[in-house]
């Protein structure tokens, strides 16, 4: 009977998480820019600065440095457990391989319309997108920074040992 029971609430609630992920609109970005989610992240990773309205003096050009770049893609939030595992090692990666790789981060519960291309079921997913666009794999849940890189290196992504040093 317990059993039952945990599998019907387990149900419900991602059930009515995804109903939430569905419905609920439109949001503008907390600096006011019309800018997405990606399209303010890829901003970020290429080191653009920002101005009032959320454009960059290099968005043309960071756009197109980092296009051609294998993408990581990590869908979740900043209230979620395994998330929040998540983001350091995001952070390392985006420092490690800055230049390398493109890490961006997605937060759909404050930006739902930002993960719908991406037709996520639960939260963490990570999205390996090679440098032509093209989605190489997905993984759901934790996934350990050592088993990231050799899911790159097992795609056939030849990253450097380390793109950038970083300093502690």
């Amino acid at each position: 009977m317990i059993k039952k029971l945990a599998i019907v609430v387990g149900a419900l609630l991602v059930f009515g998480g995804a109903f939430v992920l569905r419905n609920s609109g439109d949001r503008v970005p907390a600096d006011g820019s019309e800018r997405t989610g990606a399209e303010a992240r890829v901003a970020e990773d290429s080191g653009a600065e920002t101005n009032g309205a959320g454009e960059t003096a290099a968005d043309d050009l960071g756009a197109m440095a980092t296009s051609r770049l294998p993408r990581l893609v990590d869908l979740g939030s900043d209230k979620c457990i395994p998330c929040k595992q998540m983001a350091p090692i995001l952070e390392e990666l985006r420092a490690e391989y800055r230049g390398a790789l493109v890490v961006e981060f997605i937060d759909v519960w404050k930006d739902p319309k930002a993960g719908e291309p991406y037709g996520i079921r639960v939260i963490p997913t990570q999205v390996f997108i090679d440098a032509d666009g093209q989605e190489r794999f997905r993984h759901e849940g934790f996934f350990a920074k050592e088993a990231i890189l050799a899911k790159w290196a097992e795609l056939g992504v030849a990253l450097p040992e380390r793109a950038v040093s970083v300093q502690s």
